[in-house]
C-alpha cells in the first residue's frame, strides 16, 4: 500500500539527519530551505511510483481473477458476458467486438453459480435491482448454449433462469399515532406506504441469490419512522408450485431473488395505534 507524500519525505529527512556527512551540513529548518524542498520533490516521486505499483497489483489480481478456471467466480463473470444474439469467434470464449456495460444485448445482468452434486448450477436473472425478471425462453436457450461453450471440460451446467421467489410477510405494526395513520400512512403525506415501501427495498437490496436473513429484516421493520413495534407473526416465502416454506431464520431463494406479493400483503398488514 503506497505510504503519503509526507510519510517518505519524513523518511528521507530522517536518513539525511543520521547522516554523518549531511547531517552537520543541512542544519536549517526552514520550510522553504533548498534541502528540504527537495525531499518534498523525491518523495512525490516515490509516492507516484508507490501508486502505480498498487494499481499494478490490482489489475494483475482482476486479470488472474477473471482467467482462472474451474472457479464459481469464472462462471458469473463468463455469464454475465453473454451477449445475446452475437456469435462466438471459433476457438474462443471472447465476443469480437466487446460491447460495453449497458449494451442491450448483455441480458444477463446478475448470475449466481452454484456448485452441486455432480455439476454447476446457473442462476441468471435480467432487468436492474427491484426489477428483476427471468430471461425468456429464447434467451435462456442462447444463453445455455453459449455457456456449453465456454465452460470446462468434464463440467455439467445445470442453466436456470425463473421468476422471482414469493416474498408473504404477516405482520402487526403497532404504530406513533403522531407519526402513521391507521393504514400506515405517514400523516405528513410524504408516503402512503413506508411499511411496504421498506420491504420492497429492503428484498431489492439483498445480493443476488443472496441468503434472506429473517434478524436483518426485522430491524428493517423497526427502524420505519413512526413503526414502535413490529410483530412478525409469520413469514413465508416460495418459489413456482412449491408450498411456501416459513422463514424462521434464513432463507435462499430458488431464483436468486425475492419479490413482495402485494395481494398478500394488504390482507395480511394490520395497523394497531400504540399506547404506553
Amino acid at each position: 500500500m503506497a505510504r503519503t507524500i509526507a510519510q517518505i519525505q519524513q523518511s528521507i529527512v530522517d536518513a539525511k539527519t543520521a547522516d554523518i556527512t549531511l547531517g552537520p551540513l543541512l542544519t536549517s529548518t526552514s520550510a522553504v530551505a533548498i534541502w528540504y524542498l527537495w525531499t518534498y520533490v523525491v518523495a512525490f516521486c516515490h509516492w507516484t511510483l508507490e501508486v502505480l505499483y498498487d494499481d499494478h497489483v490490482t489489475e494483475v489480481n482482476s486479470i488472474i481473477a477473471t482467467q482462472k478456471p474451474h472457479t464459481l467466480q469464472w462462471y458469473v463473470i463468463m455469464s454475465r458476458a453473454f451477449q445475446y444474439g452475437a456469435t462466438l469467434p471459433s476457438g474462443s470464449d471472447v465476443y469480437d467486438p466487446v460491447v460495453s456495460a449497458g449494451d442491450p444485448s448483455l441480458v444477463v445482468t446478475y448470475a449466481a453459480a452454484i456448485e452441486l452434486t455432480n455439476l454447476v448450477r446457473i442462476k441468471a436473472a435480467t432487468g436492474a435491482a427491484g426489477s428483476l425478471a427471468a430471461l425468456s425462453t429464447p434467451q435462456l436457450a442462447a444463453f445455455t448454449t453459449y455457456m456449453g461453450r465456454i465452460k470446462d471440460a468434464g463440467v455439467r451446467l445445470q442453466c436456470t433462469s425463473g421468476p422471482a421467489d414469493t416474498f408473504q410477510p404477516t405482520l402487526v405494526i403497532y404504530y406513533d399515532p403522531l407519526v402513521l395513520d391507521s393504514t400506515g400512512a405517514r400523516l405528513d403525506g410524504t408516503t402512503f406506504t413506508p411499511v411496504k415501501d421498506t420491504i420492497n427495498a429492503f428484498l431489492a437490496n439483498l445480493p443476488f441469490n443472496g441468503v434472506f436473513i429473517l434478524n436483518n429484516f426485522v430491524t428493517a421493520m423497526q427502524d420505519i419512522d413512526g413503526v414502535i413495534i413490529a410483530d412478525e407473526v409469520s413469514v413465508q416465502a416460495f418459489y413456482g408450485s412449491i408450498p411456501p416454506v416459513v422463514i424462521t431464520t434464513q432463507y435462499t431463494p430458488d431464483a436468486g431473488y425475492l419479490v413482495l406479493d402485494a395481494t398478500w400483503f394488504a390482507a395480511h398488514v394490520s395497523y394497531v395505534p400504540y399506547t404506553v
